[in-house]
């Protein structure tokens, strides 16, 4: 069963998780005022003319920008891997899982238009499911309003230094990612901090180091999930880790789910400023054909990480080695078509906005040779 949990910005709280409460942050209801105010500028100025993007769910465009800088594992000598068999552990247990998606909806004169929306789901019960939905916001993004868009963030995101909240704004083009990440990394600390004794889900990895996410950001959040007896666990669909040339998924082939394998030996520091907040593992934790990467909180013990996956696999649905949970948050906060369209079409009746085709000139230069992305 799955149930929804209403949000309202005007309602001082709601219901989350298990009985605890979740407050309102500021972060809401500015996030709401500002969205608007960012939609009605544009019947301010001359951006009204309206440039869709061609409809696309495909979220694999956003990379993951702390993916992106991790290094390839070479086979050192010191690297040892390890086969932990798992057995589940029946011990009841609250299961909380985040996620967050943005879309790109179209193009005006002066800046792009996007929608963002968050998903929080927790099992509740043994067969009841309940999520919560934080969005969708519409943004239309400029070169005017975009630093007090990204400032909102790093303001009620997390206990940001004052000296750091002048940082500048990255480009245009990087500000859905951004604002992606930060939305994100504002629902993990929200979770954090109101669950107890809890297993929470991550979509994604414990790298840190990037301008997305800080070292200090990643291991507040991991110490505030830690003093609350909370075990933080990320799951990644993707990665380019590699080891000796082999995909670190590929190692586990051949040994019999539930069960880890560890890695020891790999540096902390792998590369620059990049840090390895979690110890990682591969996770095959049910009979298919997947496994993926499995980043636990490096300062919790190796027992208390095996323990953590013998509770998920004995109090949620695993398929092909992925939690339910996790999975609810990414079909409940990602866009479908349908949703998109009719965000265009919201937008453009409600606030006046003149449709008009954007000119392929990949199509108009090369003809059926103009394949390829529009840039």
């Amino acid at each position: 069963m799955i149930q929804q949990t209403q949000y309202t910005p005007t309602t001082s709280k709601y219901n989350f998780p298990q009985g605890s409460t979740l407050e309102d942050s500021a972060l809401p209801q500015r996030f709401i005022e500002l969205s608007l105010r960012s939609i009605k500028n544009i019947q301010n100025n001359d951006a009204t003319l309206y440039q869709p993007y061609q409809i696309t769910t495909d979220e694999s465009a956003i990379a993951n920008p702390s993916e992106d800088v991790t290094p390839t594992f070479l086979g050192q000598a010191t690297l040892h891997l390890n086969t932990i068999p798992l057995k589940p552990l029946p011990t009841e247990i609250p299961i909380v899982a985040v996620d967050v998606s943005s879309i790109k909806i179209g193009e005006t004169i002066t800046g792009m238009l996007i929608a963002i929306r968050g998903a929080i789901i927790w099992k509740q019960q043994p067969s009841q499911y309940r999520y919560l939905r934080i969005g969708p916001f519409p943004f239309h993004i400029t070169e005017e309003n975009k630093t007090e868009i990204y400032q909102l963030f790093r303001q009620y995101s997390f206990d940001t230094p004052e000296n750091s909240l002048n940082a500048s704004a990255p480009s245009l083009i990087h500000m859905q990612t951004r604002m992606t990440t930060l939305l994100e990394r504002w629902l993990q600390m929200i979770i954090a901090s109101q669950s107890q004794n809890s297993l929470i889900l991550w979509d994604g990895s414990l790298t840190a180091g990037t301008s997305d996410s800080p070292i200090h950001i990643v291991a507040q959040l991991l110490e505030t999930a830690r003093n609350r007896l909370n075990t933080v666990l990320a799951f990644s669909k993707v990665t380019r880790l590699r080891l000796s040339g082999h995909r670190l998924t590929d190692l586990i082939e051949g040994c019999k789910p539930p069960c880890l394998l560890e890695m020891d030996g790999y540096p902390i520091a792998p590369a620059g400023n990049i840090r390895f907040l979690g110890n990682i593992y591969i996770a095959k934790l049910s009979e298919g054909n997947c496994s993926f990467r499995l980043d636990v909180d490096r300062k919790l013990q190796r027992e208390q990480a095996t323990e953590a996956l013998q509770r998920l696999i004995a109090n949620d649905l695993v398929s092909e080695s992925y939690p339910e949970t996790l999975r609810l948050a990414h079909i409940y906060s990602t866009f479908t078509a349908n949703e998109v369209i009719a965000i265009q079409r919201f937008l453009a009746q409600r606030h006046g906005l003149k449709t008009i085709t954007k000119l392929n000139i990949r199509r108009l230069l090369f003809g059926p040779f103009g394949k390829g992305p529009e840039g």
